[in-house]
C-alpha cells in the first residue's frame, strides 16, 4: 500500500520512452502568445498585467544591474507556477516533485549569482565568508561554516520545493483513499473527510503558488548579495 502511494512520483514512461521532457515542455502551450495588435484580449491583458506586477515586486530590492535578470526570473516563476498547479489535476505528473529537476534549476542559477559576484566584486564576495569583528581563533571555523552554508543554498532551494509538494500530494492521496473507504461504511465520517479533502486541496493550491514564489524570491536575494 505504501509503495502505491509513491508511484505517483515515478517518472512517466510510455513504451519505455521517458516522458519527463514532454511534461516539462507542455505547460508552455497553455499560455497565450502575445500579438502585435494594439488591443489584446482579456486573457493576454491579464497575463501581461500579472507578469509586470510580479516582476516589479520581485526586483524592488535589487539594484539596477540585477534588473537584467528580470526576464529569466519572470519566466522561471511562470514555469514553476504552471508545473505546480497543473500537477494538482487528477492523472497528471508533477515534475517539481523530482529533486533532480529542482536541483537542475537551482544549482545553475545559484552558481550564476555567485560567479557574477566574484567577477564584479571579488573582495566583497569573499568578505561574506568572514563576518567583521570575528576573534582570531574563530576565523578558520567561521570560514568553513560560511563556505558550507554557501554551498548548501542550492540544495535547500531544491529540497524545500520538493518536500513541500511531495508532502501535499501524499496527504491528498491518503485522505482521498480514506474517503473512498469510509463512504460505504460511515457516510457521516466520509462527509467530514470530504470537506477536509476540499480544504486541503485549496491549501495545496496556495502552497503551489507560494513555493514557486519563494523559490524565485530566494534566488533574487542571492542575486542582490552579488550585484
Amino acid at each position: 500500500m505504501m509503495t502505491s502511494f509513491f508511484d505517483q512520483f515515478a517518472s512517466p514512461t510510455y513504451m519505455g520512452i521517458p516522458l519527463m521532457a514532454l511534461a516539462l515542455l507542455l505547460p508552455w502551450i497553455l499560455f497565450p502568445t502575445p500579438s502585435t495588435r494594439w488591443l489584446h484580449n482579456r486573457l493576454t491583458t491579464l497575463q501581461s498585467w500579472f507578469i509586470g506586477l510580479f516582476t516589479r515586486q520581485l526586483l524592488l530590492p535589487v539594484n539596477f544591474p540585477g534588473h537584467k535578470w528580470a526576464l529569466l526570473l519572470g519566466s522561471l516563476m511562470i514555469f514553476l507556477l504552471s508545473l505546480n498547479l497543473l500537477g494538482l489535476l487528477p492523472y497528471t505528473f508533477t515534475p517539481t516533485t523530482q529533486l533532480s529537476v529542482n536541483l537542475g534549476l537551482a544549482v545553475p542559477l545559484w552558481l550564476g549569482t555567485v560567479l557574477i559576484g566574484f567577477r564584479n566584486q571579488p573582495n566583497l564576495s569573499l568578505a561574506h565568508l568572514l563576518p567583521e569583528g570575528t576573534p582570531l581563533l574563530l576565523i578558520p571555523i567561521l570560514i568553513i561554516i560560511e563556505t558550507i552554508s554557501l554551498f548548501i543554498r542550492p540544495i535547500a532551494l531544491g529540497v524545500r520545493l520538493t518536500a513541500n509538494l511531495t508532502a501535499g500530494h501524499l496527504l491528498i492521496q491518503l485522505i482521498s483513499t480514506g474517503f473512498l473507504v469510509l463512504i460505504t461504511m460511515y457516510p457521516t465520517v466520509a462527509a467530514f473527510t470530504g470537506v477536509l479533502l476540499l480544504l486541503l486541496s485549496l491549501l495545496e493550491v496556495a502552497v503551489a503558488m507560494i513555493q514557486a514564489y519563494v523559490f524565485v524570491l530566494l534566488l533574487t536575494l542571492y542575486l542582490q548579495e552579488n550585484v
